[in-house]
């Protein structure tokens, strides 16, 4: 897949882990170098934002999106922003971990590694059986989340979720 930024023009690594598939529990460091997970079944729905850079234009979004989330009622969410090295200073936004993928194992497990060794922007929507239940990885790392759409598939992936199983 290519990603544009500007001028230039990246790969991915890797094919992205596609909707439908379980996610892997990934631990990341924070900067404070303290390990914590993200992925897998945890019972919660989990939102995953991964990003070559963080720009005002990204701030504002997820600001954006926690206000859709509070406005729809929509808690019982754990929030990440994933970034792939230590050179990306801590936005410090209230109710997002910041983590490092120090060990590449998020990036290359979940596909959005991009040639240069920093992340695509992506959002991952993590259903609270641990599947993927959304993704939107943008092809220009300029462009913005679909948040309208992504409020759509949280709502539905808190919703679908029983913790009865398939037969119950």
């Amino acid at each position: 897949m290519q990603i544009r930024h500007k001028a230039s023009i990246l790969q991915l690594d890797d094919i992205p882990l596609d909707i439908g598939y379980a996610s892997e529990c990934v631990e990341l460091k924070n900067t404070a170098h303290e390990s914590f997970r993200v992925g897998g079944q945890n019972g919660v729905t989990q939102l995953i934002l991964t990003a070559p850079f963080i720009d005002d234009a990204l701030i504002a979004q997820l600001g954006e999106l926690d206000a859709l989330l509070s406005l729809n009622a929509l808690g019982a969410i754990t929030k990440a922003l994933v970034v792939a090295t230590d050179k990306h200073d801590d936005p410090k936004l209230e109710e997002w971990q910041f983590g490092i993928d120090a060990g590449e194992a998020f990036g290359d497990y979940y596909g959005v590694r991009l040639n240069n060794s920093e992340l695509s922007k992506t959002l991952f929507v993590i259903s609270k059986d641990g599947a993927v239940f959304y993704h939107e990885i943008l092809n220009d790392l300029d462009s913005l989340f679909s948040l309208d759409k992504a409020l759509v598939k949280i709502a539905a992936a808190q919703n679908c979720y029983t913790g009865k199983g398939c037969h119950g």
